[in-house]
């Protein structure tokens, strides 16, 4: 019976991954204080984890209950999934919400779990979703606070916010710690697109002007990857391009073109301002050529931009849209990255490589970066409106 409470329990919790399933406001009842006693005199894990937020917010009338009504009911992973052995819920009342608690059995299993959920959701046209994550991992269990408030008084303590969206921004200023997945953030960095939840002290700016939007300083960036060799830029990009095992930087090699990959740069590759460039990918020979991309440093970035601005334009003005084998052009402060798979981009994105967009009339949702490139007309941003996921 108690397996069963459980995994009924976990089927209920989906809309706490994100603020857009959990809106604030409208809290069921309390369930009566006879009904938890139970839970309130349990000294299992879930009561441990109620005495640690305590310290940073209410947490009252703590339910095992899987029919408690103050779990919302969404869509969520089937039961079984995340590796979650134990469910709970108390409430903030102060701060008008409820923070229902998770124990899994493996940590690692819960983080990849949530992760895989993100994706899956943004590969379904959800580009936003996990943006403002309210999935807080703590040391053995984890806290899912439905009012913003909540949150907020939550990571003064060592929880902290898991967001696996790509787009999802940390701002200067704020800690940033490494979960047990890639491609994924902790830190203590509370997203909310009403504005309610951490500030940004970076006042971010649309380049084209209109008022606030989220990722764009008023000056400069909030931050770009930079390499000082090839061989840095190799081990930087890690495991987001095939350059492990397929790496050449022999002229030959690096000149090669296939019908399915088009570089950015083409010609002698001094004149696009580019002082090193490495092929990474195999090559056609036997088969056709797999997971080509090109690698640069850069030595005049404001001339890499001016051409690659030209020959975007040039591609798009044909039909109104980019080339899917033409490569997009993701820039660090010295360093490129030519690319035209949209996976190989979602791992560029969360190292903080931008996008040179072009495109005339090109916006970008709240939540992604959008920042000044060094031409006008152009910006860099982690957002694509074909492939949102990054």
């Amino acid at each position: 019976m108690r397996l069963q409470r459980i995994l009924a329990a976990t089927a209920a919790l989906g809309c706490l991954a994100t603020l857009a399933a959990c809106k604030e406001g409208g809290q069921p009842g309390t369930p009566a204080a006879a009904s938890s006693s139970a839970a309130a005199t349990d000294t299992g894990p879930l009561t441990a984890a109620q005495q640690y937020l305590r310290q940073f917010a209410n947490c009252d009338d703590l339910s095992d209950r899987p029919d408690d009504p103050r779990i919302p009911a969404a869509d969520f992973p089937k039961a079984g999934q995340w590796s979650v052995k134990e469910l709970g819920v108390c409430s903030d009342k102060v701060r008008q919400g409820e923070i229902v608690i998770a124990v899994p059995a493996d940590m690692k299993q819960f983080q990849e779990g949530y992760k895989k959920y993100v994706l899956d959701r943004m590969d379904g046209g959800e580009g936003s979703y996990g943006l403002e994550s309210r999935v807080l991992i703590g040391k053995g269990f984890v806290a899912f606070p439905t009012s913003t408030k909540t949150a907020l008084a939550l990571v003064r303590s060592d929880l902290r916010v898991l967001t696996c969206n790509p787009g999802a921004p940390v701002p200067k200023g704020y800690k940033r710690e490494k979960p047990l997945v890639e491609h994924c953030n902790l830190s203590d960095f509370v997203g909310s697109e009403d504005g309610s939840g951490s500030p940004n002290l970076e006042t971010p700016q649309d380049p084209a002007g209109g008022g606030e939007k989220a990722g764009q300083p008023k000056t400069g960036s909030l931050g770009l990857p930079r390499a000082g060799s090839i061989a840095e830029l190799r081990t930087l990009v890690g495991n987001s391009l095939d350059c492990e095992k397929h790496f050449s930087t022999d002229p030959e090699a690096v000149a090669i073109e296939s019908i399915d990959y088009a570089p950015v740069v083409t010609g002698s590759a001094l004149e696009w301002g580019v002082t090193g460039r490495a092929l990474c990918g195999e090559p056609a020979g036997a088969q056709r050529a797999r997971n080509l991309s090109w690698l640069d440093t850069v030595g005049d970035m404001k001339l890499l931009q001016t051409k690659a601005k030209a020959a975007q334009l040039a591609d798009y003005k044909d039909d109104g849209k980019l080339r899917q084998t033409a490569s997009r052009l993701l820039v660090g402060q010295n360093i490129a990255v030519e690319t035209n798979s949209p996976s190989s981009r979602h791992g560029l994105y969360q190292l903080q490589f931008l996008y040179l967009n072009c495109i005339p009339g090109f916006s970008a949702p709240s939540g992604y970066r959008l920042e000044k490139s060094l031409v006008e007309g152009c910006v860099l941003t982690n957002y694509e409106p074909d492939h949102p996921l990054g």
